[in-house]
């Protein structure tokens, strides 16, 4: 086989397996992305969380997941105040 014959074979090789490759990452993408319910996503233990920080601008959204998450903290200290409270009455 000639060189330039061998260098054609190998370039269209190259391209075959390219335009392989493109057309199977696509159908690979379209079929992994499967729709999210983001109303199931954000439902934990029957209490949905988060609905407002996932509507809310790029910019705005880790303030409002610290404003979240301080809420949070604030209610399992109100939790564990009254539970302290209740031991406390029970001596």
């Amino acid at each position: 086989m000639q060189r330039k014959h061998l260098i054609a074979f190998t370039l269209a090789t190259i391209f075959m397996l390219l335009g392989y490759n493109v057309v199977n990452s696509y159908f690979y993408e379209k079929n992994r992305a499967a729709p999210i319910d983001t109303d199931a996503a954000l439902v934990k233990n029957g209490v949905k969380e988060n609905d407002s920080i996932s509507a809310r601008p790029l910019g705005e959204q880790p303030k409002a997941i610290i404003d979240n998450v301080t809420t949070q903290i604030e209610q399992a200290q109100d939790v564990e105040q009254k539970r302290l409270e209740q031991m406390d009455s029970a001596q």
